[in-house]
C-alpha cells in the first residue's frame, strides 16, 4: 500500500495549504516555477503508484482477471513476480486490462413501422 502522504488526497492538501499561506502572505510568485513544482510532485506520485505491488487478490480488483490467470501468468513467467515465491506480488503497471465489454448499441437501421406503412402504401399506390 503506498504510504498515506504518498496519496492523491494528500497531495491535494499539501497543495491547498500552500495557496492558503500565499494568499496570506501577499506573494507574487512564478507561476512556472510553481507549476513546475506542482506537475513534479504528480509525476512522483504517478510513478509510486503505478509501481506499487499488489497482491494477486488485489490485482484481479484492478485488471478484471481472475487471480488464477494472474497466477499462471506469473508462473509462466509472462508477469514479472515482485513479492515472494509463495506470495507473489505485481507491480500496478503490468497489469494487463482486460477489455471492457460494451453493449450493443441500437443498430442504426432498426425497424420503424411508420416507414414501413409508408412504404406499404406507396406500394399500393403504383
Amino acid at each position: 500500500m503506498i504510504a498515506n502522504s504518498h496519496t492523491l488526497a494528500a497531495l491535494r492538501e499539501r497543495w491547498l495549504a500552500r495557496r492558503d499561506e500565499l494568499r496570506r502572505l501577499h506573494a507574487l510568485v512564478d507561476g512556472a516555477v510553481l507549476c513546475d513544482e506542482l506537475l513534479g510532485e504528480l509525476d512522483r506520485l504517478t510513478d509510486a503508484t503505478e509501481n506499487e505491488a499488489l497482491s494477486l487478490t488485489r490485482a484481479a480488483a484492478e485488471s478484471g482477471y481472475s487471480v488464477d490467470h494472474l497466477g499462471r501468468l506469473v508462473r509462466e513467467g509472462k508477469l514479472a513476480n515482485v513479492g515472494r515465491p509463495n506470495a507473489p506480488k505485481v507491480r500496478r503497471s503490468d497489469l494487463p486490462r482486460k477489455p471492457v465489454r460494451r453493449l450493443a448499441s441500437p443498430a442504426a437501421h432498426s425497424y420503424d413501422p411508420s416507414t414501413d406503412a409508408r412504404s406499404l402504401l406507396a406500394r399500393r399506390g403504383e
